[in-house]
């Protein structure tokens, strides 16, 4: 089981409720994940070998929706020298010198790798639009950018996947007082995550504008219900996966010539 990519134009409901485990999973999730895991690294070798096409994984989500969570669970799986993981903050002065992509294309992965971005380019029609740091006819175009960039990076041979990661009211103020209150994770605190819970409404709206604006054919939405962390796993683990299978990476052949020099070594 699956989530499926959410349809070019389609508003997603973002209820509390959907954040909850669906239907169908395995029973044993450990199981199934590390089955999943296990697939991921076989894959990513293949494409690593093959070195001509590259994988991005997109996560997306509100605080303590378990993005890093995510990456270190399933993510964690690729040999760390085929992977590279860019976490985007809010942007330097070098960055807001050049256009808001520009970070993002910079991050983009080579052929060969898997990049994984931890929050994204998507910031820039989120946080740039509840906050009102951008006039609205500025934010508004970008939907349109995004696209584009994103679609010359898949003809340009990216397979790109995208991971909303879906986390209810209730369980996000759960984890944001564990987060307080535990010294392993305090330091992740800020004041800035209880400025964006007093906009809950606002930014759902964005998100949702988010999915039905970008959500393409070259470059879908996936809504990883993430309440619960191991059915998040085993979700994002199984999209993932769905991807690299679908652009089958394969080992090149072994080179004729150098195999011919070899038979003649004594």
């Amino acid at each position: 089981m699956r989530p499926a990519p959410v349809p070019p134009g389609r508003r997603v409901p973002l209820r509390n409720r959907d954040a909850a485990p669906p239907p169908g999973l395995p029973q044993d999730l450990h199981t199934a994940t590390d089955r999943l895991l296990e697939q991921l690294a076989e894959r990513q070798a293949a494409l690593y070998a093959e070195g001509t096409r590259a994988v991005l994984v997109v996560i997306q989500g509100r605080d303590a929706s378990g993005k890093d969570a995510t990456i270190k669970a399933v993510c964690g799986a690729f040999n760390p020298q085929g992977c590279a993981v860019t976490s985007f903050k809010a942007p330097t002065a070098t960055e807001l010198a050049h256009d808001y992509l520009w970070r993002a294309h910079l991050a983009a992965p080579a052929r060969r790798m898997v990049g994984v971005f931890n929050r994204s380019h998507y910031e820039d029609v989120l946080v740039a639009r509840v906050d009102r740091l951008v006039p609205r006819r500025v934010w508004m175009q970008r939907y349109r950018q995004i696209n584009e960039f994103e679609r010359t990076l898949s003809e340009c041979g990216t397979t790109i996947v995208k991971l909303c990661l879906h986390v209810s009211r209730g369980e996000q103020r759960r984890r944001l007082v564990e987060r307080l209150t535990d010294p392993r994770k305090s330091w992740k605190f800020s004041e800035d995550d209880l400025t964006a819970r007093a906009r809950w409404d606002d930014y759902t709206t964005a998100y949702r504008d988010m999915l039905a604006r970008c959500s393409t054919r070259w470059a879908p939405w996936y809504v990883i219900p993430a309440d619960d962390k191991h059915a998040r796993n085993y979700l994002a683990a199984s999209v993932i996966g769905s991807a690299l299978a679908r652009i089958r990476p394969r080992y090149p052949a072994p080179d004729a010539t150098l195999l011919a020099r070899m038979r003649k070594l004594v």
